[in-house]
C-alpha cells in the first residue's frame, strides 16, 4: 500500500506552505488516528512482558492531546506505535479509516514521512550538519530539490525566530534554540501530525515556555499535537489530556472532535521526485557529511587503499617490465633463429660432441626453404694483447653473413666479407667490452693490429653493444673472425660448437624447424643434434614471466583487501557512532535503502578516492624502481591502462563489498532501539 493513499486527497486541501493552514472539512471529524484494543508484549527468551493492554484511543485532526504518565507506564511505547515506529502486538491501529497494519517498513517510513513531524526532548539533531541542513532533513526523503528545501528550511528557521542561526551547528545552539530546530524540522513536511516526546525536558522554564507556545500556535493553525509528557504542568496546557498508568488509560478528559468544526488543517506536505540518481546525489551529500565529520579516521582508512592500489599497479607494472626486459634480450638474440646443436636429445656433455661440420651449413642455406642465413660459429678461449694492454675473450669463427642472421651490425668500421673468409684472412670484429679493454679512452681501434694468442689480426669494425644475454652473460666481450681463420689458426677444430639459422617468413619457422630436422638426420643417418626455436623460448618465458606477474599481482591485492577490510571496520565503527543519527533518519521518513546507499556511498567514496591517489603513488614507485641499479639488468615498470582500470574497479568493488555489511547494518536497525542508543 502506498502511504499517499492515507493522506487527504489533494481536492481537500488548499495547500499554502506560506501561511502553512487549509480550512477543514467535515471529513476531518473523522478520526485521524484510532486505535483499538492495542497491546504491546516484549519478549526475551522465554521471558514475556506486556506493556500496553487493549488500549482504545480516536485522536482528531487538529487536537492539542498530552498523553501523560510516569515512568515505566508505557506512554513511550504508546507514542512509539502512534509515530508508526513500533508495530502492536495485537489490536487495530487505523489512520484515516485505513488499517496500517499491512503497511511493510518502507511503506511506514513514507508515512511517517508525509504524515508526522517528531520533536524529541533530546533533540536529537545531527551533530556534523547546520541548523538549515537539519531541518532539511525529512525533505531529502521526501525527493524535494536542494534550492526548494534550503528556501522552505530557511523560511521555517525564520519563523520560529532562528533566521540568524542556519549556518550554525548544534553545538553552537542553546537548549531552546535547538529544540525550535526540532521543532522546524517536525514541519519541513508539513507536518500534520507533531509528536512531541518531553518537549521541554531538557529546557530551562524559559525556553520551556516558549517552546510550549509554539506547540499551542502550531496546533491553532490546524497541527494535531500529540505530547507526551510526565509533567501536569505541561499536560494541562493541552485540551485533552489522557493519563496512562500501568499499560492501562486511566482518564481521557474527552475528544474534542466536536469543538472542531472551524478548525484549519495544515497543508499537504511538498513532495518532489525519487529518482535512482536523485537518491545516489542525495546519498552521496550525506556520506561525505558524515566523512567530513572525522576526517583524520578517514585519511586512516584511505591509506590502507591507497597502499594496495599503489601495490597491484605496482606489482604488475614491475612484471610487465621484466618480461619486457627479457623478450627483449631474447629478441636481440633474434626471434626468427634456430640454434642448431650438437649431441642427442637429453644427451650430456653435447658440447663436446663432433657432429656439426661446415657441409652442413652450406647444406641447410642451399636445401631448406624459408632460411635466410645459415652461419657456422666455432667457439674458443683467446687472450688478446695491444701495446700494453691484456684481455681474455672468446673468438667466434663464423661466416661473413653473421651480422644478418644475428641481427647484429658494426657500429665502427665494417664486418669482414666472404672473400676475407675463403682467403683465410687475418682480420677481426671487436665487441665493445674488449674495445674497451684494449682501446681505453676512445681511442679509435679501426685498421690497429692485436695479437690474439700469437698471431696477428687487423680491427676491421667494432660491434654495436648487446648487452648482457638472458642468463647474464656479457656478449659484448667477444672477438669475431673468419670461420676458416678460426679452424685453421685458432682452434684446430672442424667441428662446429653450433649452426645458426635464421628464417625469412616467423610464421612458418616450425615448418622450417621441421625441413631442417629432416635434412640432417638424412645427412647424419640418425639425429645426433638439437634444435632450439628462439620463437618457442621467447613464448615460454613470456609465459613465465607473466605467471610471475599474476602472482606479483595477487600478493600485492592482499594488501587491498586488508584495506577493505580497514573499510568495514572503520564503517561499522560509523554505524556504532551514528546509530542515533540512523534512529532520526529512520523515523523522519528513511527508507532501508536510503540508509543503505548512504552508508554504501561513503565505503565506495573511500575506496574510489583510495584508487586515484593510489594511481598516482604507483606512477611515483615505478619511477623510482626504473631508476634502481640492478647490475646488468635495468627495469622499466610498465604502467597499463589495463592494470590502472583493473586496480580501480577492484578498489570499488572493495568498498561495495566490505561496505555491503556495515551499510545493510544500519538499514536494519530498528529506529526505536536506533533514538534510545547511547
Amino acid at each position: 500500500m502506498d502511504a499517499h493513499a492515507l493522506l487527504p486527497p489533494a481536492s481537500t486541501l488548499d495547500a499554502s506552505h506560506a501561511t502553512g493552514i487549509t480550512t477543514a472539512t467535515h471529513a476531518d471529524t473523522v478520526p485521524l488516528i484510532e486505535l483499538k484494543g492495542i497491546t504491546k508484549t516484549y519478549r526475551n527468551g522465554d521471558l514475556s512482558v506486556e506493556v500496553l493492554h487493549g488500549i482504545d484511543l480516536a485522536i482528531y485532526p487538529g487536537e492539542m492531546i498530552a498523553i501523560m504518565g510516569a515512568s515505566g507506564s508505557g506512554k513511550s511505547t504508546l507514542m512509539n506505535i502512534l509515530g508508526c515506529l513500533d508495530r502492536p502486538t495485537s489490536g487495530s491501529y487505523r489512520f484515516m479509516g485505513r488499517d496500517v497494519s499491512a503497511l511493510n517498513r518502507d511503506e511506514l517510513a513514507g508515512l511517517r514521512r508525509e504524515a508526522f513531524g517528531f520533536v524529541f526532548q533530546s533533540y536529537n539533531l545531527i551533530a556534523s550538519a547546520t541548523a538549515a541542513e537539519n531541518v532539511e532533513v525529512p525533505a531529502m526523503y521526501a525527493g524535494l530539490s536542494p534550492v526548494e528545501r534550503r528556501q522552505r528550511a530557511t523560511e521555517l528557521l525564520a519563523t520560529l525566530g532562528l533566521a540568524d542561526r542556519g549556518h550554525h551547528r548544534p553545538n553552537q545552539l542553546s537548549g531552546g534554540q535547538q529544540q525550535r530546530v526540532s521543532i522546524a524540522r517536525a514541519l519541513m513536511n508539513g507536518g500534520r501530525i507533531i509528536l512531541a516526546d518531553e518537549p521541554t525536558g531538557a529546557l530551562d522554564s524559559k525556553s520551556g515556555a516558549d517552546v510550549m507556545a509554539l506547540l499551542k500556535d502550531l496546533s491553532t493553525k490546524g497541527h494535531t499535537v500529540i505530547l507526551i509528557t510526565h509533567a501536569a504542568e505541561v499536560a494541562q496546557q493541552a485540551r485533552r489530556i489522557v493519563e496512562i498508568r500501568d499499560g492501562h488509560i486511566l482518564r481521557d478528559s474527552g475528544s474534542a472532535a466536536k469543538k472542531m468544526e472551524n478548525a484549519v488543517a495544515p497543508a499537504s506536505s511538498p513532495r518532489g521526485h525519487n529518482s535512482p540518481l536523485w537518491d545516489a546525489l542525495e546519498a552521496a551529500k550525506t556520506a561525505l557529511r558524515g566523512l567530513r565529520a572525522n576526517v583524520f579516521r578517514a585519511i586512516l582508512t584511505l591509506l590502507g587503499i591507497v597502499i594496495g592500489v599503489a601495490s597491484v599497479i605496482a606489482m604488475l607494472a614491475i612484471g610487465d617490465g621484466a618480461k619486457q626486459a627479457v623478450i627483449d634480450r631474447i629478441s636481440a638474440m633474434g626471434s626468427n633463429l634456430l640454434l642448431v646443436r650438437p649431441g642427442a636429445p637429453n644427451q650430456r656433455g653435447f658440447r663436446n660432441t663432433a657432429t656439426l661440420v661446415l657441409a652442413d651449413v652450406k647444406a641447410i642455406g642451399r636445401d631448406v626453404p624459408n632460411v635466410l642465413a645459415a652461419v657456422p660459429e666455432q667457439e674458443s678461449s683467446v687472450t688478446l694483447r695491444y701495446t700494453e694492454y691484456d684481455h681474455s675473450t672468446s673468438v667466434i669463427g663464423t661466416s661473413w653473413n653473421y651480422p644478418q642472421a644475428r641481427r647484429w651490425w658494426p657500429a665502427k668500421g665494417t664486418f669482414f666479407t666472404e672473400e676475407d673468409e675463403e682467403n683465410y684472412g687475418t682480420v677481426a670484429v671487436l665487441g665493445q667490452t674488449v674495445a674497451n679493454a684494449l682501446f681505453p679512452g676512445g681511442a679509435n681501434p679501426l685498421g690497429q693490429y692485436v695479437l690474439v694468442n700469437n698471431l696477428i689480426f687487423q680491427v676491421v669494425g667494432v660491434m654495436g653493444p648487446r648487452g648482457a644475454s638472458p642468463n647474464g652473460q656479457d656478449q659484448d666481450d667477444v672477438v669475431l673472425v673468419p670461420y676458416q681463420t678460426s679452424q685453421l689458426r685458432l682452434s684446430g677444430q672442424r667441428f662446429l660448437r653450433n649452426v645458426t639459422v635464421a628464417v625469412q617468413d616467423v610464421e612458418r619457422i616450425d615448418e622450417t624447424q621441421a625441413a631442417v630436422e629432416s635434412l640432417l638426420a638424412e645427412r647424419h643417418g640418425k639425429i645426433d643434434f638439437q634444435i632450439r626455436n628462439m620463437a618457442s623460448i621467447m613464448e615460454t618465458a613470456s609465459e613465465a614471466q607473466e605467471t610471475m606477474t599474476i602472482l606479483l599481482g595477487s600478493i600485492a591485492a592482499i594488501s587491498l583487501l586488508v584495506g577493505g577490510i580497514g573499510v568495514m571496520n572503520i564503517m561499522l565503527v560509523s554505524v556504532t557512532e551514528r546509530t542515533r543519527e540512523i534512529g532520526l533518519r529512520k523515523a523522519v521518513g528513511a527508507r532501508k535503502s536510503d540508509i543503505m546507499s548512504q552508508f554504501l556511498v561513503e565505503a565506495t567514496f573511500l575506496s574510489v578516492l583510495g584508487g586515484l591517489f593510489g594511481v598516482g603513488l604507483a606512477f611515483v614507485l615505478a619511477q623510482v624502481v626504473s631508476r634502481v641499479n640492478l647490475g646488468t639488468l635495468t627495469l622499466s615498470p610498465m604502467i597499463g591502462l589495463d592494470s590502472v582500470l583493473l586496480a580501480t574497479v577492484f578498489s570499488v568493488g572493495v568498498g561495495l563489498f566490505f561496505g555491503a555489511y556495515p551499510a545493510n547494518r544500519a538499514a536494519s536497525l530498528n529506529p526505536i532501539e536506533a533514538l534510545r542508543y547511547e
